[in-house]
């Protein structure tokens, strides 16, 4: 009898506590938990969201929820990024110059489209192998090439030879020139039958590089695709460290401007590195759908894009940002070689 008593009593209890908060903490038929109280930080709530904290004030615990959070997390997915990628793509300036001004809730930050868009660049190489052993065999194609043309000019030379000294006339500079022709061809073939040795490193008999530098230029010469992989890997490591060193190069651009600020070089920087690697991915895809000559036409792309994110960022005139357009895209090059220096250097000594 006391335990019917006691079933009862917490019966009543629920019903109570029903009617005081309705739905309290539970999961409704839209998967939402309905409450009163923020569940992170207690405040009561005012809202759909604690005003307090800023977790929204209903939880929900479906598996939905988890994916939908998984890519806010990603992209902000809540609008942001289809807001950001269209002007992006073709205004450029604009997002640019709206994010500087303090439009930050509209539209994904700077840095977090540029570490999206460069994990997708590197998911894409790397699911694709795009460039393993392109590279040796593309040296290997240039240095046939050369051995064609090296041949053939000896050719003529030897021809020559024999015309000058069946003339009578002298044949010493044809003969220095058929020398050098030879050595040179020489040490080609032999590039192309055993590598990059390290002895190419010394001359007379003495070292022009250090020996671990010959040594590691020796066994990436050896293996290509580890060097590559090395590259790669570093590449995605450090791919943050070509913003820094892009951003000295557009601050040249304006050295004597008290208008522009590092941080807009910045935010320039890192939007137009966003676009970049989008590109590649792009490009890396076309090219996988058998559209080559597509995928080389998007390389064509970048100068067009550089000068409408320069002329709508710093509000230049069309003569203005062509020339800057010019300049920066040497810069970038410039900022692109230090890069790949570095990763080269980094490859070599891990």
């Amino acid at each position: 009898m006391g335990d019917l008593e006691a079933l009862g009593d917490a019966v009543t209890g629920s019903l109570v506590a029903r009617a005081v908060e309705p739905g309290a903490g539970e999961i409704g038929p839209d998967g939402r938990t309905h409450e009163t109280h923020c569940l992170n930080c207690k405040t009561e709530l005012m809202g759909n969201f604690c005003h307090a904290c800023g977790q929204h004030a209903h939880v929900r615990r479906t598996v939905t929820s988890l994916i939908h959070d998984f890519l806010h997390g990603l992209l902000n997915f809540e609008g942001k990024i289809w807001r950001t990628l269209p002007l992006l793509a073709w205004k450029p300036g604009e997002l640019t110059r709206r994010y500087i001004e303090g439009q930050r809730a509209t539209f994904v930050s700077p840095i977090a489209l540029f570490l999206f868009s460069a994990f997708l660049m590197f998911a894409a190489v790397e699911t694709t192998n795009v460039g393993k052993g392109q590279a040796p065999q593309a040296v290997q194609q240039s240095l046939t090439d050369q051995i064609k043309s090296d041949e053939q000019r000896l050719a003529r030379l030897e021809r020559d030879r024999a015309a000058a000294a069946k003339a009578g006339r002298p044949t010493e500079r044809i003969d220095d020139k058929i020398t050098g022709l030879k050595t040179e061809l020489n040490a080609i073939k032999a590039v192309k039958t055993n590598g990059i040795p390290a002895a190419q490193f010394k001359f007379d008999g003495d070292e022009q590089a250090p020996r671990w530098l010959s040594e590691s230029v020796e066994a990436a010469a050896k293996n290509p695709d580890l060097t590559f992989l090395k590259l790669q890997n570093n590449a995605s490591k450090f791919s943050w460290l070509i913003i820094p060193l892009s951003v000295p190069f557009v601050w040249l651009l304006f050295p004597f401007s008290r208008r522009f600020r590092p941080y807009d070089h910045t935010v320039f920087v890192t939007y137009s590195l966003s676009f970049m690697t989008l590109l590649v991915v792009a490009a890396v895809l076309i090219g996988l759908a058998g559209l080559p000559a597509v995928a080389g036409f998007a390389m064509l792309i970048p100068p067009f894009h550089i000068y409408r994110q320069l002329k709508g960022t710093y509000g230049l005139s069309p003569g203005g940002a062509l020339l800057r357009t010019a300049l920066l895209i040497a810069f970038a090059t410039l900022a692109l070689g230090l890069f790949l220096l570095m990763l080269f250097g980094l490859g070599l000594f891990d």
